[in-house]
C-alpha cells in the first residue's frame, strides 16, 4: 500500500531536518489518527519569509508563523461534493514548517529542536485532518491531542 510522504527541505537546511527521522514521526502520527495507506501528504521545512508570504497570500495574515498546513480533504463547512481522484489515494494536503522559527522556539520553551518539529509536525498533520484552533473548544481539543501524540506517541530518538 503506498504511504507517500513527501518532504522538500530547503537547501539551507539539508543536513539539519533529519528526513527519515520526520517521515517516522509523520507516520507515527497518521497511524495514531487511523489513517491507513494509501495516503500522500508533503512536509516542506523553508525559511520564516516564504512561510510568512504564504501567510499573507493565503491567509491574509502578514506575519511570520510557524506551521501552515494546505489541506486537500473537505473540511467541515465544505462541500461534501469535493470528488476524491478515482486511485483510492487519500491526499492530505501540505505542510510547511519555517525551520528558523522551530529553532527560535525551541529555545524559548527549552526544549530540543526535534521536539518542536515534533509538534509543528504534529499540528500541521492534525490540521490536515480536520482539527482546528479558532474556537475555544476546538483549540483545547487539539492541543490535548498535541500532547497526547507527543508524550505517548511520538519518539524523539
Amino acid at each position: 500500500m503506498l504511504e507517500e510522504i513527501g518532504l522538500s527541505v530547503e537547501e539551507k537546511f539539508r543536513g539539519l531536518v533529519d528526513e527519515d527521522w520526520v517521515r517516522k514521526v509523520a507516520q507515527q502520527v497518521l497511524r495514531a489518527e487511523g489513517v491507513a495507506p494509501p495516503y500522500e501528504v508533503s512536509l516542506v521545512f523553508t525559511d520564516s519569509e516564504t512561510v510568512q508570504r504564504l501567510n499573507r497570500d493565503y491567509r491574509s495574515v502578514d506575519e511570520p508563523t510557524d506551521v501552515l498546513a494546505f489541506y486537500m480533504l473537505p473540511q467541515k463547512e465544505a462541500d461534501s461534493s469535493f470528488a476524491l481522484p478515482p486511485d483510492g489515494v487519500l491526499r492530505l494536503g501540505e505542510v510547511i514548517i519555517s525551520y528558523p522559527q522551530a529553532v527560535e522556539q525551541a529555545k524559548e520553551q527549552g526544549h530540543s529542536i526535534d521536539k518542536e518539529l515534533a509538534l509543528l509536525i504534529i499540528h500541521g498533520i492534525l490540521h490536515l485532518l480536520g482539527y482546528d484552533h479558532e474556537q475555544p473548544e476546538e483549540e483545547k481539543r487539539m492541543r490535548a491531542r498535541e500532547r497526547e501524540l507527543l508524550e505517548e506517541r511520538v519518539s524523539f530518538d
